[in-house]
């Protein structure tokens, strides 16, 4: 088996795209959740907070030729890997085209606008909206499909539609093709774009923030007083290579992928089990070769949600007791779906190279029905570490953990 570093990554966030701007806008302690006041024309909706990328214009940054077969999220999906590849001093690079590389990548759906003008068929009985390029915008695989023409990579292509967890398998499973001998170098990650569909399905579920003249307040992770989560977006890749390949090509390593984990609960579709995430946690443990003591810090799921909450602190619990520092960053940037994993994966990743990890907001009250782990709160901590984990988990009980160790030259 192979070992797999990671040579570039980045992000593309409503906290900014660089990883120094994320840094000082996380140190500031305040979220990016605003108020919609375009979404106060849906009748029956009760939240209007999300968390959009406002500066994230696609039409300003390709063609319109380049445009017709990406919706908003296999653009946001394909700025992120351009800039990856940048990152890990790749872009320009023949050897991406060669069959060496693949990627796997996800997003919970296509392009919610492409879905809608499809639908229109169905209640108005014509096609007018409709046109040839409708479905590439919508189908599920059009993050990765499209990422893969643009660059033209011509290895695997992986979709990884699996909700909260789309961009923690993408990562998941480019590490396990490398790690087999399968691809040299893969792309991974996840995007997200917001869409009015999403804040719906949730409030179906009275799962959403309604704070809405508070958008500063929400979400509240683990905290007795929250009162769901919020939608956001965005997109995350990350540049992954077997430690001799990006040895031999000079490439600068940023950190070492040593643990994955992910398996279904097999018992609810929208309500999380405790079991089945303690066994990825643990899993992923094993598969590092780990203890729990060796885990420094824990990217949290973190929802908001009450089922959710009171499920993964309780599993993190069994795992690790109370000593491991645990926040969450959807305080910050609301749950940005299938692009969470990366996002969050990538934030934490920057925040061990920089020995400060951050609080989690508005965590004013632990929920007494949650586990009584180390809630970082209040402000960020100096942690010296050498491992972090990243947790996910979605609908359809899907659990993902994944471990990453600090790079030190060998």
């Amino acid at each position: 088996m192979k070992r797999v570093v990671i040579t570039g990554m980045a992000a593309i966030t409503a906290l900014g795209d660089s990883a120094e701007a994320i840094l000082k806008r996380l140190k500031t302690t305040q979220n990016t959740i605003i108020y919609m006041q375009e979404w106060e024309k849906y009748e029956g909706l009760l939240t209007r907070l999300a968390a959009p990328i406002a500066h994230f214009e696609e039409k300003k940054l390709y063609h319109r030729r380049q445009l017709r077969s990406m919706g908003r999220v296999a653009a946001l999906a394909t700025k992120a890997s351009e800039m990856a590849l940048e990152n890990a001093g790749l872009k320009d690079n023949p050897m991406i085209q060669d069959g060496r590389m693949g990627i796997a990548y996800g997003s919970s759906s296509g392009s919610p606008e492409a879905l809608s003008h499809l639908m229109n068929t169905r209640f108005n009985n014509n096609i007018k909206g409709i046109n040839a390029n409708t479905y590439l915008r919508m189908m599920p695989q059009t993050a990765p499909v499209n990422v893969g023409v643009f660059l033209g990579l011509k290895g695997r292509i992986l979709t990884t539609n699996s909700a909260c967890t789309s961009g923690s398998q993408g990562i998941g499973y480019a590490y396990e093709a490398v790690k087999y001998g399968i691809q040299p170098m893969m792309l991974g990650g996840g995007a997200e774009e917001l869409d009015i569909t999403q804040a719906a399905v949730f409030d179906t579920l009275f799962a959403t923030s309604c704070r809405n003249n508070e958008p500063h307040l929400s979400p509240r992770p683990f905290d007795q007083d929250r009162d769901g989560l919020v939608i956001g977006e965005g997109a995350s890749t990350f540049v992954l290579e077997e430690l001799e390949h990006a040895k031999a090509r000079g490439a600068t390593i940023l950190a070492e992928i040593v643990g994955f984990y992910t398996n279904s609960d097999g018992v609810h579709i929208t309500q999380p089990n405790a079991d089945t995430m303690t066994i990825a946690l643990q899993s992923a443990l094993t598969s590092a070769n780990l203890k729990p003591t060796d885990i420094g810090y824990i990217n949290a799921h973190g929802t908001a949600t009450e089922r959710g909450d009171i499920a993964e602190s309780t599993a993190t619990y069994r795992v690790f007791g109370k000593k491991t520092p645990m926040s969450s960053l959807k305080s910050y940037i609301g749950h940005t779906l299938g692009a969470c994993g990366a996002i969050e994966a990538y934030i934490s990743l920057q925040m061990m190279q920089e020995n400060w990890f951050c609080p989690t907001l508005n965590l004013t009250e632990i929920d007494p029905q949650c586990a009584p782990l180390d809630y970082i709160q209040n402000q960020g901590r100096e942690i010296q570490t050498d491992y972090i984990m990243s947790n996910n988990f979605a609908f359809g009980g899907i659990n993902t953990a994944l471990i990453f160790k600090r790079w030190q030259e060998e």
